[in-house]
C-alpha cells in the first residue's frame, strides 16, 4: 500500500509501512547508514502525519518483516491478544497517543494501561513513540507499573534499582571484589551483580558464579548474580550444578539478528525453564536477564523487510522487546550508546532512544532498565549521562547499571557511576529494591530513608571484600 501527504504544496509518498515507520522516525545515524531515513524536516514531518492517521489494526495486518521468513514476527502475530486489544483497536495511532496521555493522568493509570498491554504489538508501539515528544515518553512511562522478582523486587514504584558491573580486563578476582566492594558500600547491586567476563568458557565462568555465590552467602545479602556467558555455556553448567542465578543473554528483533548471535526461540525457552528449575529465587522466579540496543540489526545485516527494505533501527528494537515479553524475564536493558555513533551519533539522539526504548518496554510489560552509556568516539559526554539518567529516574526506570568511576575498563565505554546512582535517588527520592534496603540498614548502611550513609571499610562487615578475601 502506498501512503501519501502533502506538505507546503509537496506531496510525498511512501511505499508501504516499512518506509512509512521509518521515514517518520526522529532522525539517527544508524537509519541514515540503512538508507532509510527521512530526506529532510519537511519529509519527516509528513510521514508523521500520515502515522498519526494510521489505524492500529493495520498492523495487525501489514507486517514489516515477513511472517513466512521471521520467527518473531510469528510469534508476535500468533500471541496477539485480541481481547485486550479490543479496548484501543478503534483508534489510529494518533488516537492512542491521546488515549495514554489521558490514562495517565488519571487515578488508576497502571491498571488502565496494563489491561491493554498484551494487545500491543512491538510495531503498534514503536509507531505510537514516534509521534510523542521526550515528555509524552516520560509521562506514559512514569504511569506505567511493571515489577518482577527473584531476591529482590525490581520495577516497583518509587524505587530505582541499579546493577553493579565489576569488570575485570582479565577477570582477576581481587579487582573483582574491590569493584563490588566498591559498588556495596554506595548501596548498588539491588538488580543483580553481573560481570561481562573476559573469556566465555564453561570452567571461567563457573569460577566467576562462586566467586559472586560466595560473596552472597558469606554476606548474606539479597541479591541475584550472573556472568553474562552466551546462554548455551550457562545452560551447560547449570547441568553440572553450578550456582546460576539469572540466565543472560543478548536478544534481538528479527530471526536473522538472533541467529548472528548463536541463538533460536526454542532454546531461549528451553533456558528459561532450566533456570527456573532451579528454584533459587526467594520472593520470586523470574530468572531471565536480557539485552538489546538500537542497531544490533543493522550491524548484523539482518534488518530487512518486506519488500527488502531496511527497517528502522528503534522499530526493530521494539520488536526485540517481543523475544523478551515472551520469557517474563526479571531484567530487560537497552545498551543504548554502547554500540556507538554509527547508529546513534550524538548526546541528543542517545538520550531520545534510551526514552523511546524505555517506553516502549513498559507499554510492552517489561521491567525495563537502560545502560545509560556511550562509547568515546560519539559526540556525548558525561553531561548527556546526566541528563538522560535523571529523564528515566523521572520516568520509573526499573534499573541502570553502574561501574565504578562511569568508566568500564573491561568493555571500553562510559555508563553510569555508582556516585550517579546515588545523586539521582536522592534527588528523586528514589529508593532501592526493598529487600535490599533492608540488608544496607541492617549493617547500618543506610537510614530509615533508604539513603546510603558514609561507612568506613575498615569497619565494615564487608572488610573481607576490601582485603580481596
Amino acid at each position: 500500500m502506498t501512503y501519501s501527504q502533502q506538505v507546503s504544496g509537496h506531496t510525498y509518498q511512501f511505499d508501504g509501512l516499512v518506509e512509512l515507520m521509518a521515514k517518520a522516525t526522529p532522525l539517527r545515524s544508524g537509519d541514515e547508514l540503512a538508507g532509510c531515513a527521512a530526506a529532510s524536516d519537511a519529509e519527516r514531518a509528513a510521514a508523521a502525519w500520515v502515522l498519526a492517521d494510521l489505524p492500529l489494526s493495520t498492523f495487525l495486518t501489514e507486517v514489516v518483516v515477513p511472517y513466512e521468513t521471521d520467527d518473531v514476527t510469528r510469534l508476535i502475530i500468533d500471541t496477539h491478544d485480541r481481547d485486550a486489544f479490543a479496548a484501543v483497536s478503534h483508534l489510529t495511532v494518533g488516537g492512542f497517543r491521546d488515549w495514554l496521555l489521558d490514562a495517565s493522568s488519571q487515578p488508576h493509570a497502571a491498571q488502565a494501561i496494563a489491561a491493554v498491554v498484551p494487545g500491543l504489538t512491538p510495531e503498534m508501539v514503536a509507531a505510537v513513540s514516534k509521534i510523542m515528544r521526550n515528555q509524552d515518553l516520560i509521562a506514559v512511562a512514569a504511569a506505567t507499573t511493571v515489577s518482577a522478582a527473584f531476591r529482590t523486587s525490581i520495577g516497583i514504584p518509587g524505587t530505582l534499582a541499579t546493577r553493579l558491573q565489576p569488570n575485570h580486563p582479565t577477570d582477576d578476582p581481587r579487582g573483582i571484589a574491590a569493584a563490588t566492594l566498591d559498588g556495596l558500600l554506595m548501596g548498588c547491586g539491588d538488580a543483580v551483580i553481573g560481570i561481562n567476563p573476559a573469556t566465555d568458557s564453561p570452567q571461567h565462568t563457573s569460577d566467576l558464579l562462586n566467586l559472586l555465590d560466595d560473596i552472597r552467602q558469606r554476606f548474606d545479602i539479597p541479591m541475584q548474580s550472573c556472568v553474562l556467558s552466551h546462554v548455551t555455556t550457562t545452560m551447560e553448567l547449570i547441568e553440572r550444578g553450578a550456582p546460576v542465578d539469572l540466565v543472560f543473554q543478548s536478544i534481538a528483533g528479527t530471526q536473522g539478528a538472533n541467529t548472528s548471535f548463536g541463538i533460536t526461540l526454542p532454546m531461549l525457552a528451553e533456558a528459561n525453564e532450566a533456570g527456573r528449575s532451579l528454584g533459587r529465587g526467594t520472593v520470586g522466579d523470574n530468572v531471565m536477564y536480557l539485552e538489546t540496543g538500537q542497531g544490533s540489526a543493522l550491524s548484523a545485516h539482518a534488518h530487512l523487510g518486506v519488500g527488502g527494505r531496511p527497517v528502522d533501527q528503534q522499530t526493530l528494537e521494539t520488536r526485540a522487546y517481543a523475544v523478551a515479553r515472551a520469557l517474563d524475564p526479571l531484567l530487560v536493558n537497552t545498551v543504548v550508546g554502547f554500540i556507538g555513533p554509527e547508529y546513534l551519533y550524538d548526546g541528543k539522539q542517545i538520550i531520545r532512544a534510551g526514552l523511546e526504548d524505555h517506553f516502549c518496554g513498559k507499554l510492552l510489560g517489561l521491567p525495563m532498565g537502560v545502560d545509560v552509556c556511550y562509547t568515546n568516539h560519539a559526540e556525548a559526554d558525561q553531561d548527556d549521562m546526566d541528563t538522560l539518567l535523571t529523564l528515566l529516574g523521572v520516568a520509573g526506570a526499573a534499573f541502570v547499571i553502574t561501574v565504578p568511576g562511569a568508566d568500564d575498563v573491561m568493555l571500553g565505554y562510559q555508563s553510569l557511576s555508582f556516585h550517579d546512582a546515588l545523586y539521582v535517588r536522592q534527588a528523586l527520592q528514589l529508593r532501592p529494591a526493598p529487600e535490599f534496603e533492608a540488608w544496607l540498614a541492617q549493617l547500618g548502611m543506610a537510614d530509615d530513608a533508604g539513603r546510603v550513609l558514609p561507612v568506613d571499610p575498615a569497619g565494615s562487615p564487608l572488610l573481607g571484600l576490601a582485603a580481596g578475601q
